[in-house]
């Protein structure tokens, strides 16, 4: 049986072509045209993944997106006509784990679909230690947690992800495409300001901690441990 995705989307023919083009790849899919119905269902029977439209009657995108992210670590899509950079990092900052703008291609969103799904796969199934320790925060790959000393910090599959290969990786720097090409899996030309969008919430959900992600400039990221006085 494929995984369950919920879709989301006020305009019944995105949703059909969507799910058409999903179930074509051998997904289980189900539609809604409020995120309101979507979050009742889910809240019944949770789904493997869920892609939201941003404007619908009812609780909006972002909404939704918030509830879902509060009580559950799903893998959600936010698609949307809304193309400022404003817009981008409220998706993501609201716990999004990736944001593609109308109009796209289905074959574009079957593509991140299944990266999301390999990139979280990848996350369980071929790290060398469960554990991950840099400075004073602390990966469980097993468990999908991350912790500042004892306190727990959420984080979203992709932040987590991000942040494990970042760990793996301490002391070198990556670029964005590297982070593109071996967290999300993308194997197309995606856009790099996306790796912006996560890592400017990262910086702000571990500022507490010693572990900063410092910007090489023209090039991507490193980790590094600042002194504390």
């Amino acid at each position: 049986m494929g995984k369950l995705i919920y879709i989301a989307d006020d305009d019944s023919n995105i949703r059909v072509i969507i799910g058409s083009f999903l179930r074509n790849e051998g997904y289980e899919v189900l539609d809604f045209d409020t995120g309101d119905a979507l979050l009742e269902r889910f809240f019944q029977f949770p789904s493997d993944m869920v892609i939201l439209d941003l404007m619908m009657s009812g609780s909006d995108g972002l909404t939704i997106c918030r509830k879902l992210r509060e009580r559950f670590n799903v893998p959600i899509i936010i698609v949307s006509a809304r193309d400022s950079e404003l817009d981008r990092i409220t998706g993501i900052t609201m716990g999004s784990d990736d944001y593609l703008v109308k109009p796209f291609s289905p074959v574009e969103l079957v593509a991140r679909v299944k990266a999301l799904f390999r990139r979280i796969s990848l996350d369980k199934s071929t790290s060398t230690s469960d554990r991950l320790v840099f400075g004073e925060l602390s990966l469980n790959l097993s468990t999908r947690e991350c912790f500042f000393h004892s306190d727990r910090i959420d984080l979203t599959p992709t932040e987590l992800a991000f942040l494990a290969y970042m760990f793996q990786n301490n002391g070198r720097a990556v670029s964005r495409n590297e982070l593109l090409k071996n967290v999300w899996k993308f194997d197309f030309e995606a856009d790099t300001r996306a790796t912006d969008d996560i890592l400017k919430r990262l910086r702000k959900k571990i500022a507490s901690s010693n572990v900063k992600i410092e910007s090489v400039w023209g090039f991507g990221f490193k980790l590094a441990l600042e002194e504390k006085k």
